[in-house]
């Protein structure tokens, strides 16, 4: 949601309207509750309904993984089995393991991560890496205190790591890929391993192709500093202006029934809704199931600011430039990064310490 419309009054505060029709925000996954509903975050203010839970997950050709000739030649070079991959070190160790070998006569890639510039999508992929390395958006004791925590020295190596997977186990051209060039890869049978959102797995298994038996599902891999994963989805509220508000509150009061976010979640959608994702046989109802739950568990979210949009063009730029460019260096990146964040926030009139 647009954070500028929701300080702009030109959504409805839906408080009032959650009390009336008994909607408790009690009653679905914290994440999506600060992530999509509330603004500020953590705060009992809510301008929307969480709507579509999403994060970003791992697919992996699971078919490749069991072949025995394949696990016989991973296990010689590296010493163990050849399996999901728990951290970031095991994932590039396996993509590099895949880079450049050949399956059914073809040449194959180890990942596919996330490198488009224009919009989100490079920001949306390394912060899957800063986050476990250390990276931070600020200090949580005191707001808008970037230096040395966005450009940490940990943060720093994130990046360099970042990088380095994208230098060595990725198909050549992917400078500005995003969401639909990994579900190109993957299903063209390019890459063993993809980094994506969770909306599009109901999708891919289901893939004539590379689905079915053929598709395994992980969880983003922890690094040295933490196991989280980035927040995606999105909540649904209701337009101030709109000659239709009493037809939104009303698809909202019906949307957020637990009958119907069952059949949300039944035919592919994400449900945010306890009573469905913390049911006892919901692990077992979707191949991916396990791994979303614990992926809504652990993740990380952007900045919530009014001035969003320019914080993440301003990152999308910085990080890009380091890694598929090759301008600079990582912790000259988050530097300069440092620096635009802080020009922004001045602007906006905000407090803005130097150091720690």
């Amino acid at each position: 949601m647009d954070r500028r419309r929701r300080e702009n009054k030109w959504y409805v505060k839906l408080n009032d309207f959650f009390d009336k029709e008994k909607i408790s925000m009690d009653d679905f996954v914290p994440a999506t509750v600060v992530g999509y509903s509330q603004w500020p975050k953590n705060t009992p203010n809510y301008w929307a309904l969480p709507a579509m839970a999403d994060a970003v997950g791992w697919t992996y050709r699971k078919d490749w993984f069991s072949r025995p000739e394949i696990q016989s030649a991973f296990k010689a070079k590296y010493g163990r089995d050849l399996a999901p991959p728990k951290t970031y070190d095991e994932l590039k160790q396996i993509a590099e393991f895949f880079q450049g070998r050949e399956i059914d006569g073809k040449k194959v890639y180890g990942a596919y991560i996330f490198t488009e510039r224009g919009s989100e999508g490079i920001t949306m992929g390394v912060t899957n890496v800063l986050y476990n390395y250390g990276f931070a958006y600020d200090n949580p004791k005191k707001p808008y205190q970037m230096q040395g925590i966005v450009n940490s020295a940990d943060a720093a190596k994130g990046l360099e790591f970042y990088k380095e997977l994208y230098k060595c186990c990725t198909a050549p051209g992917m400078t500005n890929a995003y969401m639909q060039e990994g579900l190109d890869a993957f299903k063209s049978g390019q890459v063993a391993m993809q980094m994506n959102w969770f909306a599009f797995f109901p999708g891919l298994y289901k893939d004539p192709n590379v689905g079915g038996d053929k598709i395994g599902f992980f969880v983003n891999p922890a690094g040295p500093k933490g196991h989280f994963t980035q927040l995606g989805g999105q909540g649904i509220s209701v337009v101030a202006t709109s000659d239709h508000k009493d037809d939104a509150l009303a698809y909202i009061k019906w949307f957020a029934q637990p009958a119907v976010q069952q059949k949300w979640w039944q035919i592919g959608g994400y449900s945010a809704l306890k009573a469905v994702v913390d049911a006892p046989d919901f692990p077992k109802s979707a191949a991916f199931a396990p791994q979303f739950l614990e992926s809504m568990g652990i993740v990380k979210d952007f900045w919530a600011e009014p001035s969003y949009a320019q914080l993440l063009l301003d990152m999308q730029k910085r990080v890009h430039d380091y890694v598929v460019a090759d301008k600079g260096t990582a912790q000259q990146a988050l530097d300069l990064l440092v620096k635009d964040w802080t020009k922004v926030f001045k602007e906006q009139g905000k407090e803005v310490a130097s150091s720690q």
